[in-house]
């Protein structure tokens, strides 16, 4: 990837991390349906006037929108609100990069993954296998199936993403924003009621409002945007790696501003998950650096 490429990586992987801080801050006053539906609605309305559609068919803005926006954080905020803390949700969640990788093979027909990126993928997955060995609580353990499910939906809204071809990135996080605001709408009158909203109206503090104001601008136009730009350029096993830096993003935001314990476990299932990026990017020019040249 190109320097100015990397750069933009970092900046959607900080914004990222320092999301999950912000999303255990907005649940405190705001259903999680509720909290979701809020931050696509003002992400979408009113630019979704002014910016014209993706020019490719509708049905994979649809599923765009469904896969990346309301699947995919309905299940991670639920997850966080019955108890999953920040940090560990920012490292689950990047179990979508290996499951992007995986369906780019099968559905994509992507050339499969050099021996150093699968050796990379088995580092960070046993990063994953420590946290869940050190999940304890039943409503912890649902919260965390929640959130695996919710990178499962992101690893398929990668897929879309690489099955739209090039539009205009801001237009599709816009109009995906859009599709997915009247179902989460819907699903968070039907499955909170309205006499939660109420109660979020009548709470609703500068608290909630920066933090929908956070996931609705520099989190999901910002952010998104790069991706869906990254995502179309390279290919998933060269992009989706660089989310496994979100974790060390999402576990020191929430240990300096939530104080949740960083735990011994909680710092080696991070730096496995690390060594696990850093030996898909560059273990495979390693390998070659360091092979021995053939004798004559």
């Amino acid at each position: 990837m190109k320097p100015v490429h990397i750069l933009a990586a970092m900046i959607a992987v900080i914004t990222w991390g320092v999301n999950f801080v912000v999303i255990k801050i907005g649940l405190q006053g705001l259903p999680p349906v509720l909290f979701t539906a809020s931050r696509f609605v003002f992400a979408a309305f009113p630019l979704v006037f002014f910016i014209p559609r993706p020019q490719t068919a509708w049905k994979w803005i649809i599923a765009y929108g469904m896969f990346q926006f309301a699947f995919q954080f309905t299940l991670l905020f639920c997850g966080m609100k019955l108890g999953f803390p920040a940090g560990l949700a920012s490292l689950v969640m990047q179990l979508q990069a290996f499951f992007t990788m995986g369906l780019a093979v099968l559905m994509l027909g992507e050339k499969k993954p050099q021996l150093m990126q699968v050796l990379g993928a088995l580092i960070a997955l046993s990063g994953m296998a420590l946290v869940g060995m050190h999940i304890e609580a039943q409503a912890t353990m649902l919260g965390f199936l929640l959130v695996v499910a919710g990178s499962i939906c992101w690893s398929i809204a990668n897929i879309v993403t690489k099955k739209i071809g090039v539009v205009n990135p801001l237009a599709m996080v816009v109009w995906g924003s859009a599709i997915a605001s009247p179902p989460l709408m819907i699903a968070s009158l039907l499955l909170e009621g309205s006499d939660a909203w109420l109660n979020a109206y009548a709470q609703l503090n500068w608290t909630s409002v920066a933090a929908i104001v956070y996931q609705s601008y520099p989190n999901t136009l910002l952010g998104f945007g790069i991706w869906s730009w990254l995502m179309r350029k390279y290919p998933a096993a060269t992009v989706a790696p660089f989310t496994l830096l979100v974790p060390v993003v999402g576990m020191l935001s929430a240990s300096v501003i939530l104080d949740e314990p960083l735990f011994w476990w909680k710092i080696c299932a991070g730096l496995l998950v690390l060594g696990g990026l850093v030996c898909n990017q560059f273990g495979q020019r390693l390998w070659v650096w360091l092979k021995p040249a053939p004798s004559n």
